[in-house]
């Protein structure tokens, strides 16, 4: 049990607030996107200078405590949050500096996606990142980082250029691709195995400010023929147009009309990132196939666009997700989507496949700690219901997360993104991210940079 005295002593070693359990702001501050996570840290340090992540982390280490590191709060397993530890949160740090001649910014761990794009989004640039716009930087970007752009662009840890890491020591390294080759690498793919990521630095990229993109829904009863054509659609279309499919219900969205609300339906997401009238053109078959319930794709700010998902995905709400990689769409494949897909009995569940390929692909292997470059297709099945719904739904979602998942390895590529790892996904789930070529490499690195494993709160990297 922690006493008051050693903190008390942290208190004046950092310049943000100290929260114990007692204190006004501790419930706030411990609070993570997904409300099934309810863990109680012994103290919460709301840092706002890498000077506090590094008095944070010392005052871990003196009083013998369990560390979390907290960014976003977006990841589902609940990973920044522990029981009766440090958390160490960057939820203050969330400045952001473009550098519109270099095409750059350089962003703190705490920022979210939406502030990043919209500071990037002023110089009419932009990079990858996360397609819920709540979504941290960090947490996305360490694990690899999908995205609306990354057909043309790279993940956005393809885009990193640099971070300033806090290790389990208290180092304050730079790290970049010539300082520190194998922590760089280690750190586009392997998640917060390694330190404490206070800034990244990205590379931008221009963009819009307007951009093609939107959803076009057809009705549930045409799964099949939507993903067939889609698998043709995708496989030819140009490296600009990234798309997401949706399977689920309608969301109850302003935009959409109030009688196909809740409605079981596909959906087709895409966003050009290239001039409008290119992106009209590219996505002209996809709007004409079949009878569409509602077409909302049309020219539209992307700094909009990207935060178009948000309402649909609340925080507080309670998720539990489950992932995998697909080698294609085959039509056994296909099958087994559209049969699992709407057996969810909560009308928030819905399953989500991003396309890969592109820019992704061609980068080489072993470039970076993320595994999936080969990846066709990467299908996340996220069970959502409200936290007053959970005698009604949780069993019942969790359960056909887990059919759904299993119904589908036979048409697996091997390997699961880690970001869409959640809590009951164990260690070889983890191995299973990487493969056991990368795990070694990142176990070796996990070795030089953190033997004694602090940084275990994560989907853990074993020093190896």
């Amino acid at each position: 049990m922690l006493n008051e005295q050693p903190v008390h002593e942290l208190i004046p070693a950092v310049s943000g607030p100290v929260l114990s359990p007692q204190d006004a702001g501790y419930d706030e501050a411990r609070a993570v996107h997904n409300g099934l996570v309810d863990r109680r840290p012994a103290v919460i340090v709301r840092c706002r200078t890498t000077a506090d992540v590094v008095a944070a982390l010392a005052f871990a280490r003196r009083a013998g405590l369990e560390v979390s590191v907290r960014g976003g709060g977006h990841n589902v397993a609940g990973r920044a949050v522990t029981d009766g530890g440090v958390m160490i949160s960057l939820a203050d740090m969330n400045d952001i500096t473009v550098d519109p001649e270099r095409a750059t910014v350089t962003a703190q761990g705490g920022a979210t996606w939406a502030e990043l794009n919209a500071a990037a989004g002023r110089q009419g640039l932009a990079v990858t990142g996360g397609a819920v716009s709540t979504t941290g930087i960090a947490g996305l970007t360490l694990g690899g980082g999908l995205g609306w752009l990354m057909a043309k662009h790279g993940l956005a840890a393809d885009n990193l250029l640099a971070v300033e890491l806090v290790t389990a020591a208290g180092e304050v390294l730079d790290v970049d691709a010539a300082s520190h080759p194998d922590l760089f690498w280690a750190l586009r793919g392997g998640g917060g195995n390694f330190g404490v990521v206070t800034s990244f630095r990205f590379a931008l990229h221009p963009l819009g400010p307007t951009v093609m993109a939107g959803p076009v829904f057809w009705a549930a009863d045409d799964t099949t023929d939507v993903l067939r054509f889609y698998r043709d659609f995708a496989a030819e279309a140009p490296d600009e147009l990234g798309s997401v499919v949706r399977l689920g219900t309608v969301p109850p969205l302003p935009v959409i009309p109030e009688d196909l609300h809740w409605r079981p339906a596909i959906a087709v997401a895409c966003c050009y990132a290239g001039a409008v009238e290119d992106g009209e053109r590219a996505v002209r078959a996809l709007r004409r196939f079949g009878t569409p319930l509602v077409d909302l794709l049309a020219p539209s700010p992307y700094v909009a666009f990207q935060g178009g998902l948000d309402d649909t995905v609340l925080h507080g709400w309670h998720y539990y997700w489950k992932a995998t990689n697909l080698a294609g769409l085959s039509d056994d494949a296909i099958a087994v989507i559209a049969d699992h897909a709407y057996a969810a009995s909560s009308p928030r569940s819905y399953a989500a496949m991003f396309h890969m390929g592109g820019a992704v692909a061609r980068v080489p292997r072993d470039a970076t700690a993320y595994a999936g470059r080969d990846v066709a297709h990467n299908i996340i099945i996220d069970a959502v219901w409200l936290p007053d719904e959970s005698g009604e739904h949780a069993a019942a979602e969790t359960a056909w997360a887990r059919r759904f998942l299993q119904a589908l390895q036979p048409h697996g590529a091997g390997g699961v993104y880690v970001n869409f790892l959640d809590s009951d996904d164990d260690s070889s789930r983890v191995r299973e991210a990487y493969g056991d070529q990368i795990y070694r490499r990142l176990a070796e690195v996990k070795a030089k940079y953190d033997p004694g494993n602090a940084f275990h709160h994560n989907k853990n990297i074993q020093p190896g």
